[in-house]
């Protein structure tokens, strides 16, 4: 794809290798160039945006002076990596990113050997970048490993375990901080800048080795002249924590001053054992409106440069998301009930909770990527009185899953879960698709597990499940639902009870969850009977037992994976009561879906009305027993 700007070094470019033969003095402004570049690329495609342009400087420098791909480089999440893909020989097919069949939205080992690691959940680079360093270590290999990783990123228990193990093994491994979560204080500039590159030095290191050798022997002298650098670091600098961890510290640095950047990293890879390079860096540098509003160009869909981000002209009143549903319900319900608490790992807009935050922001929790962390805190809030709802993406607790169930399942505490992202998510691709919750909450006891099936259906789940003295979990989708009218006034629903939308013949489909209409849409061409079984746990029993009696085959539907998924028990209902029945079990297939649109990826696994159909069909066949699809 052509872009109307011109970038004469950027062309030349097509692997790091054609970085490296460039003179240094040209880096500067090849950083003008690719950023320039990635403005209008990701402006015509959308993308992750804000985080790209304030690694610019970085990625130039890292490629410029590592061997990549024999040295490693892990990125963590992948939301900063946008720069390392046009460097990498992908820059003509960037305008696809994240389209289906397109680039993939985060570093991914099969789509290029500089993808050294596939991300997609935050604050695993370290210990991928520790495992490869041991790799290298074990096998011979002198290939050096970095980790790359935000402010944010840092805020994970994982990221300190992974700090912990490299210091104590003296791993030769580089971790960079990249910190864009602050303005660059006073201790960044010149003066910060040359302490870094003396910190780095070969006379410094030497002289820090001698004096420790020299010392040892006299060990209070030793103990003293430790100590005294360590004050006289942590006067000027953050570092003493990670001088803790075993690493040696330096920054923090300009992450846009390149020379600087270049110097020091060129400086580090000369020494030995851990090391931590601590550079401050601004998102969406170079970008004025991303600069001013970071979160807003964070991810963005096409826009006009000249413009950037403008609202929308007034439309007609848009279906509000099943995340807008749940932000209103939790400010309602917590007018209501002073006990309700509210917590999210980092996720606020994304799950809806912004008005809560500026309404309620006593009762309000961000805990930061930390989301073992966040259902234990909810845990505890529990025991003593309060009422947490944890606002959580599907993708996300598969990392809290120890936490759900020791410390509120085995508890049998009633903490109410919002699981958002439910099913097919869409362009972050399989990382990020919530096709397992069903399958690993299913298994659990003493827990109630909610699936709407429209707008209204989830409002008043999440007042059901609030209202229980147990765990409880009501997961729904991105994006809206059927636009259905959603109801002021709450009320519990009869738990474990399933409603029939449809009264037809010879078949009954079972629906869970989000995918209601796909199931009546298929039941008008069928005449069958169509279930909005609502309670994925515990089962409609009952139900289930109408529907053998009275349909020659029943089909189970649901936006998780069938194995272990709410079709499973419905079979193992059955075989507990020995009923001998047709039931077939459709959902997610086994295989990972690729990434684009939550329409695409739904059309791939074949959770459409089409796809249904010939599910269908493939187990009667057209004028089968009882001629049941007959109609097709």
């Amino acid at each position: 794809m052509n872009y109307p700007i011109k970038t004469p070094l950027l062309d030349g470019i097509n692997s790091p290798a054609d970085l490296r033969k460039l003179p240094e003095s040209d880096l500067v402004s090849l950083a003008s160039e690719l950023r320039e570049f990635l403005l209008h690329s990701v402006s015509t495609s959308g993308g992750h945006f804000a985080a790209g342009l304030g690694t610019i400087e970085l990625t130039i420098a890292l490629h410029y002076i590592f061997n990549t791909p024999d040295d490693r480089l892990v990125w963590d999440v992948g939301h900063q990596a946008y720069p390392h893909k046009i460097l990498t020989g992908r820059k003509d097919r960037m305008h696809t990113i994240r389209q289906w069949q397109g680039l993939a939205p985060f570093p991914k080992r099969d789509e290029s050997e500089y993808d050294t690691f596939g991300v997609g959940h935050s604050s695993t680079s370290i210990s991928a970048a520790l495992g490869m360093a041991i790799a290298a270590q074990q096998t011979g290999s002198d290939r050096k490993a970095v980790a790359i990783i935000g402010d944010g990123g840092l805020t994970a228990g994982m990221a300190f375990e992974a700090l912990n193990h490299a210091g104590d093994i003296g791993a030769n491994l580089l971790v960079i901080l990249n910190d864009n979560n602050m303005s660059i204080s006073p201790n960044v500039g010149a003066l910060s800048n040359r302490f870094a590159q003396l910190l780095s030095g070969k006379i410094y290191t030497t002289m820090k080795k001698g004096s420790k050798k020299v010392l040892s022997k006299m060990p209070n002298v030793w103990e003293l002249a430790r100590r005294a650098e360590e004050h006289m670091k942590g006067l000027i600098m953050p570092g003493t924590l990670f001088e803790e961890f075993g690493f040696n510290y330096i920054g923090p640095i300009d992450g846009h001053d390149l020379p600087t950047l270049l110097t020091t990293i060129r400086n580090i890879n000369k020494l030995e054992g851990p090391q931590f390079l601590h550079i401050i860096t601004r998102k969406g540098k170079g970008y004025a409106p991303a600069e001013e509003d970071p979160v807003k160009y964070h991810g963005v869909t096409p826009f006009d440069p000249d413009k950037g981000i403008v609202p929308s002209p007034k439309k007609e009143p848009k279906k509000p998301t099943y995340s807008d549903v749940f932000g209103s319900w939790v400010c309602d319900m917590a007018a209501m009930d002073k006990r309700l608490v509210a917590i999210t790992p980092a996720m606020r807009e994304g799950s809806g909770l912004v008005r809560f935050e500026q309404e309620y922001p006593d009762r309000y929790f961000d805990v930061a990527i930390a989301e073992q962390h966040s259902v234990t805190v909810a845990a505890g809030m529990a025991c003593d009185g309060l009422k947490p709802v944890v606002a959580i993406y599907s993708t996300f607790l598969q990392r809290a899953y120890d936490q759900l169930v020791h410390d509120v399942v085995v508890q049998s505490l009633p903490v109410l879960f919002a699981i958002d992202r439910a099913g097919a998510v869409g362009a972050d691709g399989p990382t990020h698709n919530g096709s397992y919750d069903l399958s690993f909450m299913r298994c659990l006891p003493n827990i109630v597990i909610m699936a709407p099936a429209d707008e209204n259906e989830c409002r008043q789940m999440l007042y059901t499940g609030f209202r229980l003295d147990q765990p409880a979990a009501v997961r729904y989708p991105r994006g809206t639902g059927m636009g259905v009218e959603i109801q002021k006034e709450m009320m519990t629903l009869p738990v474990g009870k399933a409603v029939i939308r449809r009264q037809g013949k010879g078949i009954a489909i079972l629906s869970f969850g989000a995918l209601l209409q796909t199931a009546l849409d298929v039941a008008e061409e069928l005449d069958a009977t169509v279930v909005n079984m609502r309670f994925v746990k515990p089962l409609d029993e009952e139900m289930v037992l109408q529907l053998v009696s009275g349909h020659d085959l029943l089909v189970t539907l649901e936006d998780n994976v069938v194995q272990g998924g709410a079709g499973s028990g419905v079979n193992e209902f059955l075989a507990d009561r020995g009923i001998v029945h047709p039931v077939i079990n459709y959902g997610m297939p086994d295989r990972l879906l690729a990434h684009g649109s939550r329409e695409d990826m739904l059309k791939d696994a074949g959770l459409t009305k089409e796809g249904l159909l010939a599910f269908i069909q493939r187990h009667t066949g057209k004028g089968g027993a009882n001629k049941i699809v007959s109609s097709i």
